[in-house]
């Protein structure tokens, strides 16, 4: 007989059902105050599992799932586990039943239940499958999801946002919530990404008058901000909006996402392409000075009664909200303030657009803040994502020329020997990239390619991608480097996992090589991708908040990917409906000769236009749907 190859606690236990799991891979603990110490102590939430020996969906469940290797190093990493003999513990088993119950509408066994480390249940079902099926989630996925909970501990349900003073935005955290939401249709997941989104838009860390975001507020309100406007953070706002006007339909976030690009367009924009990289706080050696006004400047502009209305709704007033004077924000809804001043909603609006105009202009005579003009590779990549999103979906050819030509600027000014370049001002490139350079800018080719369907920029990201598992990649350790083997020699060769202001290098990368994985056939992007997330996995657990754009990547890692083939004439109305829609999981291929480029990209293999009409193809794990070549055929596939 073979040695079994894994043994844990339960091969001390006499309860047959506990002894069925006591091979498993999960370090599973019996009830016991040892399981809770461990959790308390690590700070972890406890899985307990319930069932009985006789039990068909248990063994299911144990074969599928707890005899997985990989399920099992997510479960021993992340949670204490417990399993339960309900036979032998129906004390136990009542309590936590009963929540389920009570939660879902239904019971049974196998009963999975989260707890705190002090018992308390937060989250349960029954049976979860290995894999997405009967519109059930999986059981990794559930693992995943628990990650949600430190989100909803910190968030500031009064405000938006997450803890308290000084308040940054948080898009990277956003941009997870509105991933998870589209999976689960968690209602308190959307309502945590609307509100920050809506508080911040309506505040002083949105510039009312000429768009963009300030880089923070020293307050919990959003009201008073450090006044330095940053390229990555309006690259990455932007973005947030852009996707949540995909999911709402509300222009209000358009709205938003489309005067921080305009923003940008105007004031961070090189000649030759390029993207700027701050603005400063202070003008005229005073910090705000460019941004603020006193009640009676507005007057001389607007006007008496125009002037009334715009400070009752941007909250400017005689004693001022910073230093005597006023930082523009809206505190009350359009409605709300139209029927406090007894006018229509609609005269209202007219009313404000001319003014935010005239002020606009007037204010565009003050001495601007000092605006540093060099050009940095990993934030231009950004920028780049987002304005070629921003093409497809806003459907606004001048959006994409823009992302076009600051590609090719980067490529033609910003490599030397096949290798990128960090920094760019004054017509000189110079300093060796670092990976979140080379990571960025290559996410922002594929999003560029995904919209444009020019091959060339996928070829780039490509190379670059190969180019950061050569020379950043620890052969010993795993992970990616900050340097790349070429670089100088410094004291440590270090990594960086947790996001900052900007994503991290290696939660960027794995982004970029999942998406080439299904672009391009190719398992080696995946498995370099999945080896990072094993090295983090334990990281993101304790600060889920560090890792947000790791756990936006493992949620595209670990759930359906729908590839979708469109050939024909780009812009087909087509591939507009495939932009309506929020799909974070998805990876687009337009090709007007589906022949051209088969050998590159094996999804084009096989793929024939119908009818001489654009024509849509849509796979999901290794299973196609029927080409399609109308809108509401489309639609059904897309669900």
């Amino acid at each position: 007989m073979n040695k079994p190859k894994f043994a844990n606690r339960l091969v001390r236990e006499t309860s047959p059902y506990l002894l069925q799991h006591a091979y498993n891979p999960v370090d599973w603990f019996a009830w016991g105050e040892e399981a809770f110490e461990k959790a308390k102590r690590e700070d972890k939430p406890i899985l307990i599992s319930i069932g009985y020996s006789a039990c068909h969906w248990c063994h299911v469940m144990e074969h599928e799932s707890f005899e997985n290797e990989e399920t099992a190093r997510i479960m021993n990493e992340n949670f204490v586990s417990i399993k339960v003999d309900l036979e032998e513990r129906p004390d136990v088993d009542q309590i936590y039943m009963t929540f389920v119950q009570l939660t879902t509408g239904h019971g049974g066994y196998p009963l999975n239940v989260f707890l705190t480390p002090d018992k308390i249940p937060f989250f349960g079902g029954t049976y979860f499958p290995p894999a997405p099926r009967y519109q059930m989630p999986s059981f990794p996925q559930i693992l995943t999801s628990v990650a949600v909970q430190s989100f909803v501990k910190s968030f500031d349900a009064k405000n938006g946002g997450f803890g308290g003073a000084p308040k940054f935005p948080p898009p990277m955290s956003l941009e997870f919530l509105l991933r998870y939401f589209k999976r689960t249709k968690n209602e308190k997941a959307l309502e945590m990404v609307t509100k920050t989104c809506q508080k911040m838009a309506r505040g002083g860390i949105y510039d009312q008058l000429g768009g963009g975001f300030h880089r923070y507020t020293v307050d919990a309100i959003w009201l008073v901000p450090h006044f330095e406007k940053m390229l990555y953070d309006n690259a990455q706002l932007a973005r947030i909006y852009l996707h949540l006007f995909q999911v709402t339909k509300d222009e209000f976030y358009k709205r938003i996402a489309v005067d921080t690009l305009e923003y940008v367009k105007r004031e961070m924009l090189d000649a030759q392409g390029g993207f700027y990289t701050a603005q400063d706080a202070d003008s005229e050696g005073v910090e705000g000075k460019f941004f603020v006004w006193m009640p009676e400047e507005i007057k001389q502009i607007l006007g008496e009664e125009d002037a009334q209305i715009f400070n009752f709704y941007f909250d400017v007033s005689e004693e001022g909200n910073f230093e005597e004077k006023n930082i523009l924000n809206i505190k009350n809804a359009l409605s709300e303030t139209a029927e406090a001043l007894k006018i229509s909603e609609e005269k209202l609006k007219e009313i404000l657009e001319r003014s935010r105009e005239k002020l606009f202009a007037e204010r565009e005579k003050r001495v601007k803040p000092f605006r540093d003009e060099k050009v940095l590779t990993a934030w231009n990549g950004l920028m780049l994502a987002t304005f070629a999103e921003a093409a497809a979906i806003l459907e606004s050819s001048e959006y994409l020329e823009i992302a076009k030509r600051n590609a090719d600027f980067i490529l033609e000014n910003l490599q030397k020997d096949g290798y990128l370049l960090r920094t760019y001002k004054d017509g000189k490139a110079k300093l060796n990239a670092y990976l979140e350079d080379y990571a960025n800018f290559a996410d922002g080719l594929i999003e560029l390619y995904q919209v444009s369907g020019e091959v060339k920029y996928l070829k780039e990201a490509k190379r670059l991608a190969d180019v950061i598992i050569a020379e950043f990649w620890d052969a010993d350790s795993g992970g990616f480097f900050f340097t790349a083997g070429n670089h100088e020699e410094l004291l440590i060769r270090s990594k960086d996992f947790y996001d900052n202001a900007t994503p991290s290098g290696n939660s960027v990368a794995i982004d970029v090589l999942l998406k080439l994985s299904h672009l391009l056939g190719d398992d080696k992007y995946e498995r370099f991708a999945t080896m990072v997330l094993r090295l983090v996995s334990a990281q993101i657990k304790r600060y889920p908040q560090a890792f947000g754009r790791i756990l936006s990547a493992l949620e595209f890692y670990s759930n359906p990917v729908k590839e979708i083939v469109i050939v024909g004439e780009n812009s087909s109305e087509l591939e507009r409906e495939v932009w309506r829609e929020y799909l974070p999981n998805k990876v687009l291929v337009l090709a007007k000769n589906p022949k051209e480029n088969a050998e590159f990209i094996p999804l084009l293999q096989e793929r024939k236009i119908i009818d001489n009409k654009p024509t849509i193809y849509v796979c999901e794990n290794f299973i196609c749907q029927k080409p399609v070549t109308k809108i509401e055929e489309l639609k059904q596939q897309l669900i």
